[in-house]
Formats: C-alpha cells, structure tokens, sequence
C-alpha cells in the first residue's frame, strides 16, 4: 500500500554542479551562446507563441495522422482521454510536444520514464499558457531501429536481464513469443509483493497480448501513462512513408543531408564542441522481414549491403514510390520524419539527443520543415530512505555523492580521525632543514650539495611512506563506514554515470507503487533547467 505519510524532499541543482553531465548538454541546458547559432528558439514558455505562428504555415497532413493513430489504437486499450487527445488533432488549433526513443526492454533506464513525463507535464504547462490553443503530449517507438544491443536488456536491482529474440531486422517487427524466459527472470526478481505483482502483470499483459515487439511496447507505455492523455505513435506505417517518400527520394538522389550536418560538425568543433552523428551518403535502410541494411549507391546502382538486392535508379524510385514502408530513415533523417508528419512544437530529448538536432538545423531548413523548440529532458537522482539515513550516520550531503568516491573516503577520514594525519608541516620542516644543510655544505665544498639534496629527497620519501600507513591505519578503523560510502557512491552513480541510466524503474516500482510516477509527475519541470533530486526521508 502507498504510505500517505510519506515525506519526499525535492532538491534542484545546476547542471554545471553535476561532473556525470557532458560539457555540451551542460553548455545547451545553461544556454550558452557559443551553442546559440545551432538552434531555432530559446527554452522558455513565452517564446512557444512564435513557434506556434511558425509551425502554423507547415502543411501537416493531419486526417492521415488521425487516420493511422485510429488504426493503430485498435490494438490495445487506450483512455478517453488519449481518444480525446487522438480526434483534437484534425483541428488546427492543436499541436504536439514529442519525446521518442527505442523500444528498450522494460523500458530500460530510468531517463525513458523521465523524458516521457517531462513531455507530459510540458504539454500541461503549454494548455494553461495559452489557453486559446491544445497541446498533446507525444511518445514515437522507434521500432525500426536494428541495434539489438541497444534494447535488449534491463537492469533489476543490479541484476542484468537480457533478451535472446534469435532474430534479425527492425526490432519492433521481433516476435514477442521470445520475451516468455524475460518475463519469467523479471517476475522472479521483483517478488510477491502487491507493488510488483501489479507491475509485473502490466509489462506481461503488454508482452503477451501483442504479436510484435514495437506493439508490446506501445501498449506497455499506453497503459502506463495513458490516464495522463500520452499518445504512443510508431512511425513505420503505410500512409506515413507515403507522406515522407518525397524527402526520402531526395536523399536516395542526391545525398542531400550529408553536406548539411558535415558542416554543422565542423562548425559545432569550431565552437569548441564535439560532433554527434556520422551523415552518410545515403542515410536510408531497406526493410524486409529479418532485414534492415544500409542503401549505398555505387555508379547508377544502388545496392543494399549484406543482402543481394541490387537496384537500377529506376528501379529503386518505382519500389519506394509503391512501397515506401520498406525504405527506413536513420538517425539523421528521423527528425524530419517525426516534424513532417507532427503538428509538432518541442522536442525533448536527453543531452546525448539535444547533441543529434543541433546538428540538423540547416537540414530542416533545406526541406523547409520547421525546427522544433529543442527541450532538455529531467534528469533525476532517487534516493530511499535506507540510503538516506546512511548518508545522515555517514554525515553525507546529497551534493556530496556527486563527487569522486576517493574524494568522499578522504573527506570522511579527515573528519573523523582521532588525531592529525598529514604531515605536510613535517615536510616542509623537513625540506627547509636539507636546504640549510645543503647551504652549509656548499660554502665548504660546491660538491656536497648535491649529495645534501639527494638525502634530503630520500628522507621526503620516507616520511611520504610513513604518512601513507598512517592514513591506511586510519582507513581500517573505519573500513565499514568507507565500504557503505563505496557502496552508497556505486547506487547512485553507477561506474560514475547516472543512476537513470542503468537502473529500470520496476525496481522503484516494487517499493513505491504509483506513488513513484505521482511525485515524477509532481516535480518534473523540463523548462526548470536544474537537477532534480528525490529524497525519501
């Protein structure tokens, strides 16, 4: 049952105060203007109203979306409030704020909850602003995507769980049948308890009741968000393609985008910042059952790699004029799939996809499609209340966990030793009274000072030792506190990256039920461009 007494603490730092963060998603979030050239809007609510004038004038297709997510909707059970949010489409005076990710086992890490209710309460905050328009909240599955690695594994309470489809191609065309051995571990690892019974049979009814993989996964995330009007889109569908075959044949033609995002690299480096994305000649797949392989373009052949399908340049344009769902959209072209086909305002992303899309603007204004406000997800650290009563014994800070483990472990001895450890004075007593006995050997004869020197440096070295098993004298007094901070320290920040992106949120779920998505939901704000930490006291 949810404790109603429960007391959560909301504590919000900087982004430049969290090492884990790279330079470039600390520069977007803290809106430097050396990044300042590679977007379209500034991150604020007030500037929404000329994205809304701008994404006004784009020629949205929106029968055809409404069209598809009806069709698509007819797989699961959905809320009346996403039926509300899926017909408010076809009026113009609505429009979308979209986050996407792949289809990852479980969800995967904790930042895909994250960014989805990041998405869902900026939608919110969007309806009281400007109350003349509607705004819903969009999660895209990239199902498409081949990079089994990438999705096939979740962490449950430290345990690795991975999935064996025995399947190639587009992920979210695997067969579900697989997961039954998953499902089995996952229920093993989260227990009995009614938290996890309920959870466990969610993400089962999802992986069991649909025959594909990107289905399961559509359903999972409806149902976990569906009372909050979250629409789940997957992309790769008939009348979609259809709509973005024109850019897609461009690209196949002409290798349009490479030449735009090459640049942007160059200039991004120039700024002092790092490139993201590789742009290929061709930044097209081909699809077929098991298959999903690079196009390359020898001469006037086009050829798919590791397969034998070879094409004319007639050929090839007559297949993706009839069957454009069989032509997929990298990561360089999927933007421009997403806001092509979305009467879409923001996306939100993580600061590894904030990096893909500033790199996409010249590209987006070569198709003429507008480029979307580019929002900076939640991140957050959840603390239990076990750990946190260690951390109050061990006299740790919250801020304190964001140092290195070394760090903490020297802080804690020098506050808790019983007696001085350092022996810098004794050092330095020590190097001041070689360098006088150096002085009086040199008046008698110049030769000796070097051998003064050289026994003054042994002698440094030795007292450097003895302060070195001092200290490790010390550490074994305290080596239980010391393993609770490694330990403590590896929670939170495991192999020194963000807890949210190894940990899955099951393993939250199972202690805290609804209420861990309630107190999210309460707290994210993606226009808050600080650090959210959850402490449960």
């Amino acid at each position: 049952m949810q404790n109603p007494n429960r007391l959560m603490e909301i504590l919000k730092i900087p982004f430049p105060q969290v090492p884990q963060l790279s330079a470039k998603d600390v520069a977007y979030a803290s809106a430097d203007p050396a990044l300042r050239p590679f977007y379209q809007y500034d991150v604020s609510l007030d500037a929404f109203a000329q994205v809304i004038e701008d994404k006004k004038r784009a020629a949205t297709d929106r029968q055809t979306l409404v069209e598809v997510l009806r069709a698509q909707y007819e797989a699961f059970p959905t809320s009346e409030l996403v039926k509300q949010n899926i017909e408010s489409l076809l009026q113009a005076n609505t429009f979308t704020v979209t986050t996407a990710h792949q289809p990852v086992l479980f969800t995967g890490p904790l930042f895909y909850i994250y960014k989805i209710i990041s998405t869902i309460n900026l939608a919110e905050q969007l309806n009281k602003h400007y109350p003349d328009y509607h705004f819903v909240p969009i999660f895209v599955n990239g199902g498409e995507d081949h990079d089994f690695e990438e999705v096939n594994s979740a962490q449950v309470f430290n345990k690795n769980i991975e999935w064996q489809s025995g399947e190639s191609g587009p992920v979210g065309r695997m067969h579900t049948a697989s997961l039954a051995g998953v499902l089995e571990e996952l229920q093993q690892l989260l227990g009995n308890s009614d938290h996890a019974q309920h959870i466990y049979n969610i993400i089962k009814t999802a992986y069991t009741s649909q025959q594909y993989y990107g289905f399961a996964t559509l359903h999972l995330v409806n149902e976990l968000f569906k009372a909050y009007g979250l629409i789940v889109l997957g992309m790769n569908r008939v009348p979609l393609k259809h709509l973005f075959r024109p850019i897609m044949e461009e690209e196949l033609l002409h290798q349009t985008s490479q030449q735009y995002v090459e640049t942007a690299r160059q200039e991004l480096e120039a700024a002092g910042f790092s490139g993201q994305a590789h742009a290929r000649e061709i930044n097209l797949f081909y699809l077929q059952p098991q298959v999903r392989e690079r196009i390359v373009r020898e001469g006037d052949t086009f050829k798919v790699l590791n397969t034998d399908y070879v094409f004319s340049q007639e050929e090839i344009v007559q297949e993706m004029r009839v069957h454009p769902e069989h032509f997929s959209p990298n990561v360089v072209l999927r933007p421009l799939y997403q806001e092509l086909i979305l009467p879409n305002l923001a996306y939100i992303g993580g600061g590894g996809e904030i990096a893909y899309w500033l790199e996409r603007k010249r590209q987006f204004e070569h198709f003429g499609i507008n480029f979307p406000m580019l929002v900076r997800r939640n991140s957050v650290l959840w603390i239990d209340g076990g750990s946190a009563s260690r951390m109050q014994k061990l006299e740790l800070s919250v801020l304190d966990l964001f140092l290195d483990t070394e760090v903490l472990i020297k802080q804690y001895i020098a506050r808790n030793a019983e007696s001085e450890l350092s022996l810098a004075e004794e050092k330095t007593a020590l190097e001041a009274l070689f360098e006088q006995v150096a002085a009086k050997a040199k008046d008698v004869d110049p030769t000796l000072e070097k051998a003064v020197l050289a026994e003054g440096a042994r002698q440094l070295k030795s007292l450097e030792q003895m302060e070195g098993r001092i200290v490790r004298a010390e550490k074994q007094r305290h080596e239980t506190a010391l393993n609770q901070i490694r330990s403590l320290r590896d929670k939170f920040f495991p192999g020194n990256g963000l807890q949210e992106r190894t940990d899955n949120f099951t393993s939250f779920y199972t202690k805290y039920g609804d209420e861990f998505l309630k107190v999210l939901k309460a707290n994210l704000d993606p226009l808050d461009a600080r650090f959210v930490i959850v402490l449960d006291k």
